[in-house]
Protein backbone atom coordinates (compact mmCIF):
# COMPACT_ATOMS: atom_id res chain seq x y z
CA UNK A 1 0.00 0.00 0.00
CA UNK A 2 0.87 3.72 -0.74
CA UNK A 3 2.19 6.02 2.13
CA UNK A 4 -0.78 7.81 2.02
CA UNK A 5 -3.29 4.65 2.65
CA UNK A 6 -1.25 3.85 5.83
CA UNK A 7 -1.84 7.86 6.66
CA UNK A 8 -5.49 7.47 5.98
CA UNK A 9 -5.73 3.97 8.48
CA UNK A 10 -4.07 6.35 11.14
CA UNK A 11 -6.83 8.76 10.69
CA UNK A 12 -9.38 5.88 11.60
CA UNK A 13 -8.17 4.82 14.04
CA UNK A 14 -9.81 7.43 15.61
CA UNK A 15 -12.70 6.57 15.25
CA UNK A 16 -12.59 3.08 16.14
CA UNK A 17 -12.22 1.59 19.88
CA UNK A 18 -8.76 0.78 21.10
CA UNK A 19 -10.05 -2.31 22.19
CA UNK A 20 -11.28 -3.14 18.89
CA UNK A 21 -7.61 -2.22 17.28
CA UNK A 22 -5.62 -4.16 19.44
CA UNK A 23 -7.95 -7.44 18.75
CA UNK A 24 -7.46 -7.08 15.21
CA UNK A 25 -3.52 -6.93 15.58
CA UNK A 26 -4.17 -9.95 17.46
CA UNK A 27 -6.76 -11.70 15.17
CA UNK A 28 -4.41 -10.75 11.69
CA UNK A 29 -1.66 -12.22 13.49
CA UNK A 30 -3.31 -15.55 13.58
CA UNK A 31 -4.79 -15.41 10.65
CA UNK A 32 -3.96 -17.84 7.56
CA UNK A 33 -4.14 -18.75 3.97
CA UNK A 34 -1.97 -21.98 4.10
CA UNK A 35 -5.35 -23.79 4.50
CA UNK A 36 -8.57 -22.62 2.40
CA UNK A 37 -12.23 -24.36 1.95
CA UNK A 38 -13.55 -24.98 -1.15
CA UNK A 39 -17.95 -25.39 -0.72
CA UNK A 40 -19.11 -27.28 -3.93
CA UNK A 41 -23.10 -26.88 -4.60
CA UNK A 42 -24.26 -26.26 -1.24
CA UNK A 43 -27.69 -27.37 -0.93
CA UNK A 44 -28.90 -25.92 2.35
CA UNK A 45 -27.05 -21.69 2.55
CA UNK A 46 -27.12 -22.71 6.56
CA UNK A 47 -24.69 -25.32 6.11
CA UNK A 48 -22.46 -22.95 3.75
CA UNK A 49 -22.83 -19.89 6.77
CA UNK A 50 -21.54 -22.55 9.44
CA UNK A 51 -18.53 -23.37 7.17
CA UNK A 52 -18.00 -19.46 7.11
CA UNK A 53 -18.46 -19.37 10.84
CA UNK A 54 -16.14 -22.08 11.48
CA UNK A 55 -13.61 -20.93 9.24
CA UNK A 56 -13.30 -17.76 10.93
CA UNK A 57 -13.30 -19.26 14.43
CA UNK A 58 -9.93 -21.15 12.60
CA UNK A 59 -8.37 -18.00 11.63
CA UNK A 60 -9.21 -19.26 7.77
CA UNK A 61 -9.28 -16.64 5.54
CA UNK A 62 -10.69 -17.70 2.15
CA UNK A 63 -13.71 -19.75 1.32
CA UNK A 64 -14.35 -20.61 -2.31
CA UNK A 65 -17.87 -21.43 -3.21
CA UNK A 66 -18.79 -23.11 -6.35
CA UNK A 67 -21.99 -22.42 -7.86
CA UNK A 68 -23.82 -25.09 -9.98
CA UNK A 69 -27.18 -25.79 -9.28
CA UNK A 70 -27.37 -24.21 -5.75
CA UNK A 71 -26.40 -20.33 -5.14
CA UNK A 72 -24.96 -19.25 -1.80
CA UNK A 73 -26.28 -16.15 0.05
CA UNK A 74 -25.14 -15.75 3.25
CA UNK A 75 -26.88 -16.14 6.85
CA UNK A 76 -26.00 -13.81 8.91
CA UNK A 77 -27.90 -15.17 11.47
CA UNK A 78 -25.96 -18.54 11.30
CA UNK A 79 -22.33 -16.64 10.47
CA UNK A 80 -22.81 -14.37 13.79
CA UNK A 81 -20.77 -11.64 11.41
CA UNK A 82 -18.00 -13.74 10.37
CA UNK A 83 -18.75 -12.80 6.99
CA UNK A 84 -17.46 -9.51 7.08
CA UNK A 85 -13.82 -11.10 8.19
CA UNK A 86 -13.48 -13.59 5.57
CA UNK A 87 -13.06 -13.13 2.09
CA UNK A 88 -15.57 -15.28 0.13
CA UNK A 89 -14.26 -16.19 -3.27
CA UNK A 90 -17.59 -17.53 -5.74
CA UNK A 91 -17.58 -19.27 -9.18
CA UNK A 92 -20.53 -19.61 -10.89
CA UNK A 93 -21.04 -22.44 -13.44
CA UNK A 94 -22.29 -20.83 -16.46
CA UNK A 95 -20.18 -22.33 -18.96
CA UNK A 96 -19.82 -25.02 -17.22
CA UNK A 97 -16.36 -24.69 -15.86
CA UNK A 98 -16.56 -23.45 -11.99
CA UNK A 99 -14.95 -26.82 -10.89
CA UNK A 100 -12.11 -26.18 -13.32
CA UNK A 101 -11.77 -22.33 -13.16
CA UNK A 102 -11.76 -22.84 -8.84
CA UNK A 103 -8.82 -25.70 -8.82
CA UNK A 104 -7.03 -23.93 -11.69
CA UNK A 105 -6.42 -20.63 -9.58
CA UNK A 106 -5.85 -22.68 -6.40
CA UNK A 107 -3.17 -24.39 -8.04
CA UNK A 108 -1.60 -21.47 -9.33
CA UNK A 109 -1.26 -20.35 -5.59
CA UNK A 110 0.83 -23.84 -4.14
CA UNK A 111 -2.68 -25.29 -2.93
CA UNK A 112 -2.62 -29.54 -2.99
CA UNK A 113 -7.10 -29.60 -3.40
CA UNK A 114 -8.04 -32.44 -1.16
CA UNK A 115 -11.78 -33.62 -1.56
CA UNK A 116 -13.76 -34.86 1.42
CA UNK A 117 -14.91 -38.58 0.32
CA UNK A 118 -15.61 -41.77 2.29
CA UNK A 119 -14.20 -43.78 -1.23
CA UNK A 120 -11.96 -46.58 0.11
CA UNK A 121 -9.29 -44.93 -1.64
CA UNK A 122 -9.30 -42.04 0.21
CA UNK A 123 -6.43 -41.16 2.73
CA UNK A 124 -7.56 -40.77 6.46
CA UNK A 125 -7.40 -37.73 8.10
CA UNK A 126 -4.82 -39.58 10.40
CA UNK A 127 -2.49 -39.96 7.77
CA UNK A 128 -2.51 -36.90 6.47
CA UNK A 129 0.67 -34.37 6.77
CA UNK A 130 0.35 -30.96 6.30
CA UNK A 131 3.44 -30.19 4.66
CA UNK A 132 2.09 -27.98 1.80
CA UNK A 133 -0.60 -25.58 1.29
CA UNK A 134 -4.20 -27.70 0.86
CA UNK A 135 -7.75 -26.77 0.09
CA UNK A 136 -10.15 -28.66 1.40
CA UNK A 137 -13.34 -29.67 -0.83
CA UNK A 138 -17.00 -30.21 0.79
CA UNK A 139 -19.60 -31.79 -1.09
CA UNK A 140 -23.41 -30.54 -0.78
CA UNK A 141 -25.65 -32.48 2.09
CA UNK A 142 -27.22 -34.98 -0.43
CA UNK A 143 -24.64 -36.49 -2.65
CA UNK A 144 -20.81 -35.56 -1.54
CA UNK A 145 -18.13 -33.76 -3.91
CA UNK A 146 -19.09 -34.72 -7.87
CA UNK A 147 -17.50 -37.08 -9.81
CA UNK A 148 -16.26 -33.80 -11.64
CA UNK A 149 -14.51 -32.66 -8.18
CA UNK A 150 -12.76 -36.12 -7.68
CA UNK A 151 -11.67 -36.02 -10.95
CA UNK A 152 -9.91 -32.70 -10.78
CA UNK A 153 -9.14 -32.91 -7.30
CA UNK A 154 -5.33 -34.04 -6.00
CA UNK A 155 -6.50 -36.94 -3.56
CA UNK A 156 -9.24 -37.81 -1.70
CA UNK A 157 -9.46 -37.57 2.10
CA UNK A 158 -11.85 -38.69 4.79
CA UNK A 159 -12.57 -38.47 8.58
CA UNK A 160 -12.96 -42.35 9.99
CA UNK A 161 -16.60 -43.42 11.43
CA UNK A 162 -17.43 -45.35 14.23
CA UNK A 163 -21.25 -45.48 13.77
CA UNK A 164 -24.16 -46.55 11.34
CA UNK A 165 -24.08 -42.93 10.28
CA UNK A 166 -21.81 -42.04 6.92
CA UNK A 167 -20.82 -38.61 7.72
CA UNK A 168 -20.96 -35.43 9.54
CA UNK A 169 -22.69 -32.59 9.08
CA UNK A 170 -20.33 -29.84 6.69
CA UNK A 171 -19.96 -27.62 9.24
CA UNK A 172 -18.92 -30.62 11.85
CA UNK A 173 -16.64 -32.16 9.41
CA UNK A 174 -15.00 -28.75 8.75
CA UNK A 175 -14.48 -27.96 12.17
CA UNK A 176 -12.59 -31.59 12.58
CA UNK A 177 -10.55 -31.40 9.57
CA UNK A 178 -9.36 -27.51 10.51
CA UNK A 179 -8.77 -28.28 13.96
CA UNK A 180 -6.06 -31.37 12.91
CA UNK A 181 -4.73 -29.71 10.42
CA UNK A 182 -3.98 -26.56 12.11
CA UNK A 183 -2.75 -28.27 15.28
CA UNK A 184 -0.32 -30.49 12.91
CA UNK A 185 1.08 -27.38 11.15
CA UNK A 186 1.81 -25.87 14.47
CA UNK A 187 3.87 -28.96 15.20
CA UNK A 188 5.65 -29.03 12.00
CA UNK A 189 6.97 -25.42 12.53
CA UNK A 190 5.92 -24.86 9.14
CA UNK A 191 7.19 -21.31 7.92
CA UNK A 192 5.26 -18.25 6.77
CA UNK A 193 1.57 -20.44 7.78
CA UNK A 194 0.52 -17.07 8.94
CA UNK A 195 0.16 -13.19 6.48
CA UNK A 196 2.46 -11.98 5.49
CA UNK A 197 2.82 -8.05 6.50
CA UNK A 198 1.80 -6.74 3.34
CA UNK A 199 -1.44 -9.31 3.66
CA UNK A 200 -2.04 -8.22 7.04
CA UNK A 201 -2.27 -4.69 5.83
CA UNK A 202 -4.62 -5.11 3.30
CA UNK A 203 -7.11 -6.99 5.73
CA UNK A 204 -6.42 -4.16 8.36
CA UNK A 205 -6.87 -1.46 5.67
CA UNK A 206 -10.29 -3.48 4.60
CA UNK A 207 -11.82 -4.07 8.23
CA UNK A 208 -11.34 -0.41 9.73
CA UNK A 209 -13.13 0.94 6.59
CA UNK A 210 -16.20 -2.30 7.23
CA UNK A 211 -16.06 -0.49 10.77
CA UNK A 212 -16.14 2.67 10.50
CA UNK A 213 -19.89 4.83 9.50
CA UNK A 214 -19.71 6.74 6.22
CA UNK A 215 -16.18 5.84 5.73
CA UNK A 216 -16.63 7.04 1.99
CA UNK A 217 -17.64 10.49 3.91
CA UNK A 218 -14.35 10.20 5.58
CA UNK A 219 -12.33 8.52 3.02
CA UNK A 220 -13.20 11.78 0.35
CA UNK A 221 -12.57 14.51 2.94
CA UNK A 222 -9.14 13.01 4.15
CA UNK A 223 -7.97 12.96 0.51
CA UNK A 224 -9.11 16.40 -0.46
CA UNK A 225 -7.58 17.74 2.76
CA UNK A 226 -4.17 16.19 1.52
CA UNK A 227 -4.40 17.42 -1.68
CA UNK A 228 -4.89 20.86 -0.66
CA UNK A 229 -1.89 20.14 1.72
CA UNK A 230 -0.05 19.52 -1.49
CA UNK A 231 -0.63 22.19 -3.20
Amino acid sequence: MEKIEYEFLEYLKGYITPHKIKLIDKILNQRTRYFTVILENIFKPHNASAVLRTADCFGIQDIHIIEKENSYKINPYVTRGASQWVDIFKYENTNGTAVKDCFRNLKSKGYQILATSPRAESLSIHDLIPDKKIALVFGNEHEGVSEEVIAEADGLVHLPMYGFTESFNISVSASIFLFDLLRKAQSLEIPDIFLSPIEKDVLRSKWYRGLVNQVEIHEREFYKKKEKEIQ
